[in-house]
């Protein structure tokens, strides 16, 4: 009897950690290959909450986390713990998600070993190499790499296209963040931040903001601090929880300008599961966050994008977010839209909302769509799922 065909998926970061746990589990679930998982060790402490979550064990840790490191440190790490994984396992298919640095070199090393790479959430542009900066580039070359894209939306199919990827290489999924967060929702889970417990214990409505892109650093940033803070001063009946980045470039200028305010509380970085809750909860979400612009929509949650430009961008065709930049007039004037309501909270429903089936990123079956692609591309067994038709 012949040994099953081999899958290694490579796993980075913490939100690659998210949107591949589905994957993972779906393959599993089949059983007709073997799956195998690489964690580079870029993040360690918000990493190991996700592989608690879901339960993900790594096959091989790299390790390659250094104080102060840089893209280039990553580069190198990824490049090196990589190719001696690949070379030592000799999988068939190697699979990488997203954007992110260890996304674009781990797919080079499955060029440099002649392996083949799926890449998952494949296609999105936001058309300015800049924004967000390294993210767009890394999977414009991360696309020019891969063997088969998983393309998030139609979108993103269109953009693959209009690249010249070949149309039989692209597979229509949905994004597999729907599939996590659903399966994280469908969990009791009592929240483990206190700042975020004390908040839900109380009466007042909660507003949920993320900041963190490397493009907004120094006064885009700052400005951005300086609007929530007027929105605090403007509505008591309103918490603003930030969980803060802990790069000096956002938690310096967040404790200077939020720090000191009532209804300004900062927290660490909370667990997947937390902010699931929060996400929930939120009457609003002030974001530059790529994931949390696909999930909020699960719950009809309303999010203002902290960017000039998206690569998620049905979202605001779809009505559930707006690009609002980091200019203060521009957010203080759509967040007044929605807060400025005596009743926005009750009109955007329950405090703990359930998932709703409009999200337009996905409908919870992305991760079972690629793993049954994957296994027929490998083993030539029959499809037994259709690509998604759109929300």
């Amino acid at each position: 009897m012949s040994e099953p065909r081999r899958v290694l998926v490579i796993v980075g970061t913490r939100p690659e950690g998210i949107k591949l746990a589905p994957v993972v589990d779906a393959l599993r679930a089949r059983g007709e290959v073997e799956t195998r998982i690489a964690l580079t060790g870029q993040h360690t402490d918000l990493m190991d909450q996700v592989l608690d979550v879901f339960a993900l064990k790594p096959d091989w840790d790299l390790g390659i986390m250094r104080e102060g490191q840089d893209l280039y440190d990553v580069a190198e790490g990824c490049l090196r713990g990589l190719r001696k994984v690949v070379q030592e396992y000799h999988p068939d298919m190697l699979i990488v998600q997203g954007d992110t640095a260890s996304v674009f070199f781990g797919a080079l090393v499955g060029f440099f070993e002649r392996t083949c790479v799926g890449h998952v959430e494949a296609g999105l542009r936001s058309g300015d190499k800049w924004r967000p900066y390294p993210e767009e580039i890394l999977r414009r070359m991360t696309g020019v790499v891969a063997d088969t894209h998983f393309a998030p939306s139609e979108r993103a199919r269109e953009n693959l296209l209009r690249e010249g990827v070949h149309p039989a290489s692209i597979f229509l999924v949905g994004n597999t963040v729907v599939d996590a967060l659903m399966s994280a929702s469908a969990r009791k889970h009592e929240p483990g931040d206190p700042v975020l417990a004390h908040v839900l214990k109380g009466d007042k409505r909660l507003v949920l903001l993320t900041a963190h892109r490397r493009e907004s650093f120094g006064g885009p940033l700052r400005d951005v601090f300086r609007a929530v803070r007027e929105l605090a001063e403007t509505y008591n009946d309103t918490v603003f929880l930030y969980p803060v980045h802990p790069n000096p470039n956002v938690r310096e200028p967040a404790e200077e300008l939020l720090g000191g305010h009532e209804r300004i509380l900062l927290t660490k970085p909370l667990d997947y599961p937390d902010l699931v809750t929060a996400l929930r909860t939120a009457t609003l979400v002030l974001t530059d966050s790529g994931g949390i612009q696909e999930e909020a929509p699960t719950f009809g949650t309303p999010v203002l994008v902290l960017r000039e430009v998206t690569e998620r961008p049905e979202g605001v065709e779809a009505g559930v977010s707006r690009l609002v930049g980091t200019d203060r007039k521009k957010i203080l004037a759509a967040a007044h839209e929605v807060l400025g309501q005596p009743d926005a909270f009750s009109a955007l429903g329950a405090t703990r909302r359930e998932p709703q089936p409009h999200n337009p990123y996905g409908d919870g079956h992305a991760g079972e769509r690629i793993a049954d692609i994957l296994i027929h591309t490998m083993t030539g067994a029959p499809r037994r799922t259709m690509d998604w038709d759109g929300p």
